[in-house]
């Protein structure tokens, strides 16, 4: 597939992010600051870094402040970031839904998380997605455990630690893929639908769900510790999502009117 033809990509951005209310109080969790940006930009760059052109903003808590954002940031030349207004209270799958009316028709689209960064290939998984012929494709990832494990053995004897091992299960990861067919799943509930429930079910019960696995990097900005985590590894130097090859840029508040800094000191 050929750079012309990736497809556009939404990215789920209305939220209220209360498992991150130090920073959310103020502005909307797409725009909590990593290095300087926005994690919302680094979603973005992820994608335009490998290809993709067009993206669908589906906002909603505090939506004019990312309105504003992606106004007023200049992003790489033949980007071009649309923020929709999907509403205050919809969820997941209704906000994807309220997008339907901006893709062409059969057209396949992408999806994603805003508050999520990993080394993803993007274009193996469009070609993973191509060639299954399924409806929809979810990448699947195994996080690194918050604690250490203690091994033990039949009589309990202590055996050994593991300092935060990889989970031995696969759980939903975002970066996704759906052709135009899977919306008919995922507006089944309207604006209460939440995609990760009733339509990704609907889509594994008719065998229209495919898993992509990624074993790289991985890592979503869920707590205040995320956010704190995050800019650690960005300030290293080597933030292991950071695939493109420019170098970082800032995004600085003015004070007049642009973002809203919200920095993990």
């Amino acid at each position: 597939m050929s750079r012309a033809e990736r497809p556009t990509v939404a990215i789920l951005c209305g939220g209220r992010g209360t498992r991150l209310q130090e920073r959310t109080q103020e502005i909307p969790k797409p725009l909590v600051e990593i290095g300087g940006l926005p994690i919302v930009w680094h979603v973005v760059q992820l994608y335009a870094s490998q290809g993709f052109r067009r993206f669908l903003l589906a906002t909603g808590y505090k939506g004019e402040l990312i309105e504003r954002f992606a106004a007023e940031h200049e992003w790489p030349e033949g980007v071009a970031v649309e923020c929709v207004d999907t509403g205050l209270e919809t969820q997941t799958g209704g906000r994807i839904a309220r997008l339907a009316d901006f893709f062409d028709e059969g057209e396949m689209f992408c999806a994603t998380y805003a508050d999520g960064v990993a080394d993803i290939d993007l274009g193996a998984l469009l070609d993973f997605h191509r060639a299954h012929g399924a409806l929809a494709t979810m990448t699947v990832v195994r996080p690194e455990l918050q604690f250490g494990v203690t091994e033990l053995d039949g009589e309990g004897r202590v055996t050994g630690f593991k300092e935060k091992p990889r989970s031995d299960h696969w759980i939903n990861g975002g970066f996704f893929c759906f052709e135009a067919g899977a919306i008919d799943y995922i507006a089944a509930g309207g604006d209460a639908a939440v995609l990760e429930r009733a339509p990704l079910e609907g889509l594994a019960r008719d065998g229209e769900l495919r898993a992509h696995r990624h074993e790289g990097f991985w890592e979503c900005m869920d707590t205040y510790k995320d956010a704190v985590a995050l800019n650690d590894l960005w300030a290293s130097g080597e933030p292991p999502w950071k695939v493109w090859d420019a170098g970082p840029q800032r995004a600085e508040n003015d004070g007049s009117g642009g973002v809203l800094a919200a920095r993990a000191e």
